[in-house]
């Protein structure tokens, strides 16, 4: 299929006592989901931090112990996903999730598929915040997802400034490209949103950012989110002109539901006003050769 419908998350950061009422608001949001006639549902980076408010306050306040206390929920966490996506005939990314692997962590982004398959993409490039004060490492891969919805890409957060990972991505065959973020400054959102915004442009793809908000003061590693959830789009015929699909009201939690048209996509590549997919090597031939021009 050519148009494929897609519920983006403005995700909140929510405080419980039991993984019971996790369960439930996990529950909620897929069910609306599923109103909306969502093929995919995508949730942000780190939405998973919430579950960490079911551990005492010392755990809650401290960044290494938050991470080794979470590993214990893992297999629940990844459970009740699988049974979600395949309950109710979806694709489920789910918010990303610190993950252990051997003697370090990873921000890893588990991708839900309608027959209880699942596979992962690992974040590539750590900010100051995760290197210098968390502790998460970098993966080392990326996945291509070849899936019912098509084939697609993950780029998590600050991955989606690097041009290279979503071109890599998109020369492989990926058409949309998932995005979950989660950031705690207005330049922060705006980063990942221009990058969004400027992966869209340069591959003539779809990319859809999902984004974490509201204020979770208990939280050490959530505690401010900001931002607003959309779907970004090649900027020519038949698409928006600014190129944005669907966007949220900023910070209020919802789904930002739209239409993916790949095929549209692809007609553009082949017939639009400008063919940035097909033009990126031109660059290299002049990037490889600067000239210094002294004009003192």
């Amino acid at each position: 299929m050519s148009q494929r419908r897609i519920a983006v998350a403005q995700y909140p950061i929510d405080h419980f006592p039991t993984f019971g009422e996790f369960r439930d608001k996990l529950h909620r949001w897929v069910e609306e989901g599923i109103r909306a006639d969502a093929e995919l549902l995508v949730f942000p980076e780190y939405g998973s931090m919430e579950l960490a408010s079911l551990f005492p306050e010392e755990v809650q306040k401290s960044l290494p112990g938050q991470l080794s206390a979470l590993q214990e929920l893992l297999p629940e966490f990844l459970e009740l996903h699988r049974e979600l996506a395949r309950q109710n005939h979806l694709h489920i990314l789910a918010s990303s999730f610190p993950v252990r692997v051997g003697e370090r962590y990873v921000n890893r982004a588990h991708l839900f598929t309608p027959n209880g398959e699942v596979a992962y993409q690992d974040k590539c490039i750590m900010t100051r915040f995760e290197n210098e004060q968390w502790g998460i490492s970098a993966g080392d891969s990326l996945q291509l997802f070849d899936t019912s919805m098509g084939k697609l890409g993950v780029t998590i957060c600050y991955d989606v400034e690097f041009p290279l990972l979503t071109r890599s991505l998109v020369e492989a065959g990926a058409e949309l490209i998932l995005a979950p973020s989660c950031t705690d400054t207005d330049a922060g959102y705006h980063r990942v949103r221009i990058g969004a915004q400027a992966r869209a442009l340069e591959n003539q793809c779809h990319v859809a950012q999902a984004v974490t908000v509201g204020k979770a003061e208990w939280s050490e590693a959530v505690d401010v989110n900001m931002g607003a959830a959309a779907l970004y789009t090649p900027v020519d015929q038949g698409f928006p002109a600014n190129g944005i699909e669907a966007i949220g009201e900023r910070e209020q939690p919802q789904w930002v539901v739209a239409t993916v048209r790949l095929q549209q996509a692809r007609k553009v590549r082949e017939q639009g006003q400008v063919f940035n997919h097909r033009d990126w090597p031109n660059q290299l031939k002049a990037s490889a050769r600067v000239q210094q021009v002294s004009l003192k």
